[in-house]
């Protein structure tokens, strides 16, 4: 049978891109390795940690609610529940999205998948059997995978050394966990279990956590983190990970240099990034070009340089973000039906699902002063809102910048509850164009959170009214 596209993999760069390219009329396949649909995101990632993110949120509150006028006793952890919880929703969402493969007439194969030639992929199954697919395109969306600890062999066993798969899953709460890693799947995981009772060490090679994010916000969100009780070793070169008797050892040393030091815990959780997943696609086979970190080379259509075979989401440059996969899966399906298919990258917000979150759309402080651009500040803290007091939600701000000169929307950072809904106005006025004044015009119902995003739009461009 002949297809006019067939994606391997399912992730949400490719069950989007699949579903979008079906519904413009063509005949689509997919390719998976799981049993499940959905990649790393629904399966180990995203959907199962925001779900434990939440429970822990929940029981950690139970034993805060006093101040509310709430007296509750007995409150315990049933892991074992949570974990169902967490295995139903994600159950839920692969189950959706095969619903949605089956609605939309989308062919699957369930096996690993390898690009013969251009034109021809096969698929091997579990029994061993192969089966050869012919279509007109194909599009590589095969994701990302664990990166480990740069130069240092770690034995990664999912039980007391583990990535973030064994950080879903563990089967109690650890008495000390370290973090390898200040990132958001560090700071994330290691938040769930220090709420359910974990001590946390988090180590960082940078001095900094959360890489990349407005250094303001970075250093803020890390003060709130080590006020709930995370402990913080940063500037700090790991030179070992071993088991031992009791649980497992981390070796680490000062980056500018000093004495080494070694600590123990029950589990240690490696979250030092991710990378392309590339390995076993028949890619050097067929001559598609990767670059010097592995990724697959692409031009401004996601066309790689063998005709007929295109790529998105995590094993492509940029963030290795869900959503941007599923923009770049919309894009490229709108692109192969002889539309007009665009990302805009400037626009694409990421999210720490801590409690509180972060979040952040468009430039930083720190991007605009490398790139010389004269900017305006505007921020607003969460103990000055209204609805965050009520609500005992005050830790964090809300932080604008905007072109000095035109006053257009650049960049918008925030930490408090519920921001990584918050980030999405920002964002809108972003794509359109808008300006910090435009975002501060605009009528927010009182009392909301959101109200601080106008108050810092309001700072931006002239002066806040409740500060």
């Amino acid at each position: 049978m002949s297809y006019d596209l067939v994606v391997i993999g399912t992730g949400p760069g490719g069950y989007v891109c699949a579903i979008k390219a079906a519904q413009l009329g063509m005949k689509v396949a997919v390719v998976e390795k799981r049993a499940t649909f959905g990649g790393t995101c629904l399966n180990i990632g995203c959907i199962p940690s925001k779900a434990l993110l939440h429970a822990s949120e929940v029981f950690h509150a139970t034993h805060h609610l006093d101040t509310l006028g709430i007296e509750v006793s007995g409150a315990s952890l049933n892991l074992g529940k949570m974990m169902a919880h967490k295995d139903a929703t994600v159950k839920s969402n692969v189950d959706g999205v095969a619903f949605l493969f089956k609605k939309n007439k989308i062919d699957s194969f369930i096996g690993t998948g390898k690009i013969a030639a251009a034109g021809k992929v096969s698929v091997t199954g579990e029994d061993g059997k192969v089966q050869e697919i012919e279509t007109k395109n194909i599009v590589i969306a095969t994701g990302s995978d664990v990166a480990g600890i740069p130069g240092v062999s770690v034995d990664i066993d999912e039980k007391v050394i583990i990535s973030s798969t064994g950080g879903i899953a563990l089967e109690k709460v650890p008495e000390h966990m370290i973090v390898v890693g200040g990132g958001v799947i560090g700071l994330e995981l290691g938040s769930v279990w220090m709420r359910l009772g974990a001590k946390v060490t988090v180590v960082e090679y940078l001095d900094n956590i959360l890489a990349g994010m407005d250094g303001e916000v970075s250093k803020q969100f890390q003060r709130i983190l080590a006020k709930q009780g995370m402990t913080f070793n940063l500037g700090s070169k790991v030179t070992g990970v071993e088991k031992t008797a009791n649980g497992a050892k981390v070796r680490f040393e000062p980056v500018k240099g000093g004495d080494a030091q070694e600590i123990e815990a029950d589990v240690v959780l490696v979250a030092t990034g991710r990378k392309p997943y590339t390995a076993g696609l028949g890619l050097e086979e067929v001559g598609v070009a990767l670059d010097n970190r592995g990724r697959v080379e692409i031009d401004g259509h996601y066309r790689t340089n063998v005709p007929g075979i295109y790529a998105i989401g995590d094993v492509v440059k940029g963030p290795m973000l869900a959503h941007k996969a599923e923009d770049e899966g919309v894009a490229l399906a709108e692109i192969l039906a002889g539309q007009h298919g665009h990302v805009n990258y400037d626009v694409i917000p990421g999210v720490v699902y801590t409690q509180p979150e972060v979040a952040a759309v468009g430039k930083t402080e720190e991007e605009l002063k490398a790139a010389g651009v004269a900017y305006k500040v505007g921020k607003f803290p969460f103990t000055a809102n209204g609805r965050a007091r009520a609500m005992q939600a005050t830790d964090g701000f809300v932080k604008i910048l905007s072109d000095k000169q035109t006053d257009r929307l650049l960049g918008a950072h925030i930490i408090g509850f519920g921001a990584g809904e918050m980030i999405h106005e920002a964002a809108v006025v972003m794509e359109f164009g808008g300006s910090a004044e435009d975002l501060g015009r605009t009528c927010h119902a009182h009392p909301t959170m959101s109200e601080a995003v106008k108050e810092a739009a309001l700072a931006a461009f002239f002066k806040p009214i409740h500060m």
